[in-house]
């Protein structure tokens, strides 16, 4: 670790925020690299750990024990445990678990930025990949966001790279998703086109709201299942995207009022709480116990299909994957505490909503 920076505050610099003092100290540094420094205690004002907002008066004297500038990210790999669905000397394509990102990118730490990724694992598993991606995305065709699971599809090789790249680009290869959704989406098939974009406030988010920048996205939808339960309504969703834009299928169902259920980032929730048993708790004076809640520590979304062509040979290909556990634990969970008045027909088409959730490769 390099020593300590030192920075005696200057009295022209007085009522000036400790976060944008050192911003204008240190080159090359942004904001949120200061405070994340702040928050972790690295930097210290006299000796004690400071505050972002606290105004600094000039004559004090701030230490900065951390890096400013943090490692540069790498791809290394690591044994960790894949579920391969499909491999031959071309191509794999991987069923990535939730909690796993795919290449290395933004954290608080070494590890948590360049450790325990898809990536990582595939160097292991496969040693050699496509370079096309560059030396962080080795094989990285296409992407998965972290709390999602299911099918990703990577490249062993630059021709099979290249090829998969203009299939994706092309809208070759048909993608399906299975998504739990706040509320009872009306109609029982629909396709979205709003097209999406960076948001310029929250940065780590997308918005279907107009901007110059933004770009044609294309979401079908397809109810499996609609739910009303103790927790609230539910839809049980299919989807096949045309597009693969960032947070797609995530900001498409929020723009219509239906986040995934777990997605926080998009107004979903992920702690579900019993809301006849919470609504009668604060109508006595005293309740005897918690309402019952549901927790996801993950979103409610998962690949679960791809249907392409092999980039080489040319044969059509199918791979499903089916919901993993602990979706299906959480989905059993809320048909138990089904409320006692049951779904009708449509009120768009007529179609009888099942009962019970159909087995199948894509749900069971």
């Amino acid at each position: 670790m390099t020593a300590p920076l030192v920075f005696d505050v200057p009295p022209e610099s007085h009522g000036t925020r400790l976060d944008q003092f050192l911003v204008g100290q240190i080159e090359g540094v942004s904001r949120s690299r200061v405070q994340l420094l702040i928050d972790q205690g690295d930097v210290l004002v006299d000796g004690e750990r400071g505050k972002a907002s606290r105004k600094v008066c000039g004559g004090e004297r701030i230490s900065v024990i951390g890096e400013p500038h943090p490692a540069p990210l790498k791809a290394v790999a690591e044994p960790i445990p894949l579920d391969v669905v499909y491999e031959d000397s071309d191509m794999a394509v991987i069923n990535k678990p939730a909690g796993m990102m795919v290449h290395a990118g933004s954290g608080s730490t070494e590890d948590a930025r360049s450790r325990g990724t898809l990536v990582n694992a595939l160097l292991h598993r496969f040693k050699t990949l496509s370079s096309s991606g560059g030396e962080l995305r080795p094989g990285i065709v296409h992407r998965l966001d972290k709390t999602t699971s299911g099918l990703i599809v990577v490249a062993k090789n630059d021709r099979a790279h290249a090829a998969l790249g203009a299939m994706f680009s092309g809208r070759k290869i048909r993608k399906t998703y299975i998504a739990l959704v706040h509320g009872s989406v009306a109609r029982d098939k629909g396709t979205i086109t709003a097209a999406v974009s960076r948001d310029s406030v929250r940065r780590t988010r997308m918005t279907t709201r107009p901007s110059e920048n933004a770009r044609s996205a294309v979401t079908h939808y397809e109810v499996l299942r609609r739910l009303t339960t103790r927790f609230g309504k539910f839809t049980l969703l299919q989807l096949r995207i045309e597009t693969g834009r960032t947070h797609q299928i995530r900001v498409h169902m929020a723009s219509i009022g239906h986040p995934v259920v777990g997605d926080t980032l998009y107004g979903g929730a992920g702690h579900l709480k019993d809301q006849e048993a919470t609504q009668a708790a604060s109508r006595a004076s005293k309740a005897k116990a918690a309402p019952e809640s549901l927790r996801l520590e993950r979103n409610f979304l998962h690949a679960a299909k791809l249907e392409f062509e092999h980039p080489i040979a040319g044969k059509p290909l199918v791979f499903e994957a089916p919901l993993p556990e602990e979706l299906n634990s959480f989905l059993d969970r809320l048909e138990a505490n089904a409320a006692s008045a049951k779904m009708g027909d449509s009120p768009d088409t007529g179609t009888k909503v099942p009962a019970k959730r159909k087995p199948g490769p894509l749900v069971k």
